[in-house]
């Protein structure tokens, strides 16, 4: 016997060319959005082809993990609404295939992917991680390219500030030349103006040639001194036909050290972060015991710092059981100032040390809940491949609706909704208001549970996504009215019994019309019949249901006019002036609860208004019908 049959190679051939091209897709846009974040950094700085190729590289690899599981549920959202669509899943069902038996293929395929994801993200991710830091500060930390602007001022050379009026692209020549430079300090404040010059890096790109033609320098002549702080300060005046400067300008790309980003919890495997955690557990159990024998011995007197005799005489006093009042009233007034003065040192040099403790151990503990969210993390973005798929596979089958529409709008809402649930789960985990726990695994208990109950829906052909149902449950949650939509039948196989149809008619207009003559339907309910003694009104519910049995019967009339008539009478709703509730408790309590039992009395006495009006409808349209019938069959 086969394991894997034909049926189940078709679905997975499906899934997997699916699975494919979602993926590249969803890649693709998340490196856009990386970029777009990325872009103000590595504009205008002269980066070459290959750094740039390898910082896209990186940032790929990095994204890889978060573009997987949107693929997964993309992938199989599509391809079951395919099959739905195509009535594929139908005649599987049909032919007496489960729909469990139908995913399990695609579980497998699920899992696999899961297990590779998992490990990506503890070999390729960290790695890349690692090495896409190091890009990133490098290049923030290289200085950009001399792309002198016109009219404005420009600030990259450090310690200059030049302006230029007008530049030729071509020559390369600067015309109109303001410099402001204090490489000096700001007591060495130099202003040249040149009528041009020309702005050169050298070949060894670690200096910048600066060539200045017809210009003025002034300078501070007594910058030694610090006149810059007098009012009049003397400056120096110096004219110039050619000059040349040399300014240092690292223009090279420096790549930095790896192990500077080693701290970062991302650039680890399990083992590392294991081992980052156990070092961090460690040095915070240090510094906890360390903080606690120094509280001890400061406020258990263990070690008494100079100056602080009298504090110690008080205390060795206060413990042979002598009246603290009395010791302190038998001090002198230069006792008392002495000893409060040394309690009030030692209280602020305890506060002081304990906030800095305190942001000691604050940074180390964030540290510590970093390295164990992103243990934590490795398994949950792993496990939500298959999530995801649980997801995908069932809204498919259920929605039935293939292409890049609908699926990719639901994706799209489904991985929002789990984004920002998993970012607020790890961002309270990180400033200690959850557990670490919780917060990282709170997104993929949501995706369980989702995963659960669409499953079993759409393994019992449930349909939850039946706008009709959705539209008439709402409107008789809100009491809206529900008209009448019949259509002419193609196939007749029994007429109506028109004479039966007439005396049926007129008997349920005379009945309509005693019922509203005896019963006051314009008048106020009675706030009590309605909550604490209800009375089943039987005499609406038999015209409701004799009325229905009627138009059931004129349904299957030929004539177009009686179908146009039939459809002008309204439901007529036997329970919905008699009470809010079916349950008497219910009905109770909320007569009880004065606020909601005047909403519910107004409500009913709203759905009262509105028999009147129906019962009036039903005669008026019944006589119509009534006549029709007698005109064409003579009764």
């Amino acid at each position: 016997m086969r394991i894997i049959k034909k049926l189940d190679i078709y679905i997975i051939k499906g899934f997997l060319l699916l699975f494919a091209g979602t993926f590249f897709i969803c890649l693709f846009i998340f490196v856009m959005q990386f970029l777009w974040k990325w872009m103000g950094d590595l504009i205008g700085k002269g980066l070459t082809i290959d750094l740039l190729a390898k910082f896209f590289w990186y940032s790929s690899l990095t994204l890889i993990p978060m573009s997987i599981p949107l693929a997964v549920l993309l992938a199989s959202l599509i391809s079951f609404g395919n099959l739905g669509e195509r009535f594929e899943l139908l005649s599987m069902k049909a032919a007496g295939i489960p729909l469990i038996r139908i995913l399990m293929p695609l579980i497998f395929v699920a899992a696999l992917i899961c297990g590779c994801s998992f490990y990506f993200q503890n070999k390729v991710s960290p790695y890349a991680t690692r090495e896409l830091s190091r890009l990133a500060w490098s290049m923030r930390q290289k200085s950009p390219e001399l792309e002198i602007p016109e009219g404005v001022f420009y600030s990259e050379i450090p310690g200059y500030n030049l302006f230029v009026e007008h530049k030729d692209p071509v020559t390369g020549m600067l015309y109109g030349m303001m410099i402001y430079t204090n490489t000096g300090g700001y007591n060495d404040t130099q202003i040249v103006l040149a009528d041009s010059g020309r702005l050169q890096s050298t070949a060894d790109k670690m200096h910048l040639k600066l060539t200045l033609w017809g210009g003025e320098r002034f300078r501070n002549m007594d910058a030694q001194q610090g006149s810059m702080l007098r009012a009049n300060v003397p400056y120096m005046r110096e004219s110039f036909i050619q000059e040349e400067d040399i300014i240092p300008f690292d223009g090279n790309f420096n790549l930095m050290d790896a192990d500077l980003f080693t701290h970062n919890a991302q650039t680890k495997d399990l083992n590392e972060i294991e081992h980052s955690i156990d070092s961090l557990r460690h040095k915070a159990d240090s510094t906890k015991h360390a903080i606690y024998s120094n509280i001890q011995q400061w406020h258990l007197r263990k070690t008494i710092p100079a100056g602080y005799s009298d504090s110690l005489n008080i205390v060795e006093q206060a413990k042979q059981m002598q009246p603290f009042d009395s010791l302190y009233m038998a001090l002198t007034d230069e006792q008392r100032i002495r000893a409060w003065r040394g309690a009030l040192n030692r209280a602020e040099t305890m506060q002081a040390e304990c906030q800095f403790r305190a942001l000691e151990t604050g940074d180390r503990n964030l540290s510590l809940r970093k390295h164990r969210i992103e243990w934590y993390k490795k398994y949950t973005m792993s496990l939500a491949c298959l999530l995801f798929f649980f997801i995908g596979a069932p809204l498919g089958a259920i929605i039935r609706k293939g292409g890049l529409g609908v699926p990719v709008v639901v994706s799209v809402i489904i991985f929002i909704f789990y984004y920002i649930i998993n970012q607020a789960g790890e961002n309270n985990a990180k400033v200690d208001v959850w557990t670490v726990e919780s917060g990282t695994w709170l997104s993929s208990l949501v995706l369980l549970s989702t995963g659960i109950f669409l499953t079993h829906k759409a393994n019992n052909d449930s349909v939850v996504f039946d706008m009709e149902g959705y539209r008439k449950f709402f409107m008789k949650l809100l009491g809206l009215r529900i008209s009448r939509k019949l259509s002419r039948k193609e196939v007749i196989i029994h007429n109506p019994d028109y004479p039966k149809c007439y005396h049926e008619m007129e008997q349920l207009i005379e009945d309509s019309k005693a019922y509203s003559a005896t019963h006051n339907l314009l008048m106020m309910p009675s706030y009590w019949n309605i909550f604490f003694h209800y009375q089943e009104d039987t005499t609406v519910r038999g015209i409701s249901e004799r009325l229905e049995a009627l138009i059931k019967e004129l349904h299957n009339s030929k004539h177009n006019y009686i179908i146009a008539l039939i459809n002008m009478i309204p439901y007529i709703i036997p329970d919905a002036h008699t009470r809010p509730f079916k349950n008497p408790r219910y009905n109770k309590w909320a007569g009880i609860i004065l606020p909601v039992g005047l909403f519910l009395w107004l409500r009913l006495w709203r759905f009262q208004l509105r028999l009147s009006r129906d019962l009036d409808k039903l005669q008026e349209v019944g006589q119509v019908i009534m006549r029709k019938i007698k005109q064409e069959y003579g009764l």
